[in-house]
């Protein structure tokens, strides 16, 4: 019962290196810790919604609760899914792949973060790859696009890794500044001709028709 009523218990995204799955109740305290800890240097905001600029505690309990939120308003028309990521059974971030009217537009968008002890491993690329192969080889996919501040070096390094071609910017305010923001678009046919990864997905059919992917 509890399969058919919440099938994305069972969605996994393994690659040989990583591991990506809707999260259990002890991965999202796992990753809490890594959002408690910190993520990046106080100095820096990699994120639109600055977040992490809360205390460590109220940081932990938002990861908790905007998968929760997540999870909760999940629809065809618009879906989060919040994967939690994995190398060798150990939680070290989080990787989401969302969209709206998928089942129209065929476009998906993604974003992520690591804890801090994780990152400059080359992580990032691969889990940001695993839900680029699920999204477009998968999921039926044609567009993904992502965004990074100008001076998120580590994110746009992955966006120009994976394929991506600039999109053009927008002007955020960013603690009180104005932030140029790059935005990012990858097509079907460009991410084919990329060094793709070895990707197993399992328990996507019974996912299909909540993604309107069926």
């Amino acid at each position: 019962m509890a399969q058919e009523c919440w099938p994305f218990s069972g969605l996994r995204l393994t690659t040989p290196r990583v591991e990506l799955r809707f999260a259990t109740y002890d991965d999202l305290l796992a990753l809490a810790q890594l959002a408690f800890d910190g993520i990046h240097d106080e100095a820096d905001m990699p994120f639109g919604v600055p977040w992490t600029d809360a205390p460590a505690e109220e940081r932990a309990r938002a990861t908790m609760q905007w998968h929760w939120r997540m999870w909760s308003a999940l629809s065809p028309d618009e879906w989060h899914l919040p994967f939690v990521v994995l190398v060798d059974d150990v939680v070290v971030g989080t990787q989401e792949l969302s969209a709206t009217q998928f089942r129209v537009r065929r476009e998906v968008l993604t974003g992520s973060w690591l804890g801090r002890a994780h990152q400059r491993q080359g992580i990032g690329t691969q889990m940001r790859a695993a839900v680029l192969e699920f999204a477009f080889m998968h999921l039926g996919a044609m567009w993904a696009t992502t965004s990074a501040f100008e001076d998120n070096h580590a994110s746009n390094g992955v966006s120009r890794r994976l394929g991506y071609l600039p999109d053009g910017i927008d002007v955020h305010e960013r603690r009180g500044q104005p932030t140029t923001l790059q935005r990012y678009r990858l097509s079907l046919g460009d991410w084919q001709q990329q060094e793709r990864p070895a990707l197993q997905v399992q328990g996507l059919e019974a996912c299909r028709a909540l993604l309107g992917a069926d």
